[in-house]
């Protein structure tokens, strides 16, 4: 265990505070911290300092100027980050749950709303591929797959495309991942 004594320069390990030792309580340590509070840290938790520079020994290491030197030689090897275009990242989720879709479905009969969601996910698909989106997820719930097994038919009617249950953690079981495979542009 290391020695101190009244005076004695202190820093403590896992904190940003430094002071001078005032006094000794059974393993408890006083110091005035450079900000002129007194605190108590028990033995361990202190590190002596014989001088301020040892202090800044332990945070500059290097000179402003070599570090200078080093950030020079660090942009000569510098690597061509590849662009990514904000549509990369963003995908297109398409709700097609009816009460999503209009403002009341009251008198609407179950093809219709069945014909209206299939409408709506070709004419987001569609907006997709025209605007070279990676990706879109459709979102049909998990009900009874009538709509599931529709949007399956339709998208077996596009070249170019895959598409799969799209990721349970953030959907569930109730929405469809679809892949555009296209040319870029």
């Amino acid at each position: 265990m290391m020695k101190f004594d009244l005076g004695d320069t202190v820093a403590v390990l896992d904190d940003a505070i430094s002071g001078v030792i005032v006094g000794f309580k059974n393993q408890e340590i006083t110091i005035e911290t450079t900000t002129g509070f007194l605190m108590n840290f028990h033995e361990k938790e202190l590190v002596k300092i014989q001088n301020n520079a040892e202090l800044s020994g332990f945070f500059a290491s290097k000179s402003v100027a070599e570090v200078l030197k080093e950030k020079e030689s660090a942009k000569k090897n510098h690597f061509k980050k590849e662009k990514k275009s904000k549509r990369d990242d963003f995908v297109l989720e398409v709700d097609l749950h009816i009460e999503k879709l209009v403002p009341s479905f009251r008198g609407m009969s179950n093809y219709d709303i069945l014909t209206l969601q299939t409408e709506t996910a070709k004419r987001q698909l569609d907006f997709a591929i025209k605007n070279r989106f990676p990706k879109v997820v459709l979102i049909h719930g998990v009900g009874e797959g009538v709509l599931k097994s529709e949007l399956d038919f339709l998208l077996g009617r596009y070249e170019n495309i895959t598409f799969q249950d799209a990721n349970y953690q953030k959907y569930g079981l109730g929405a469809t991942e679809v892949y555009f495979h296209q040319n870029k542009k």
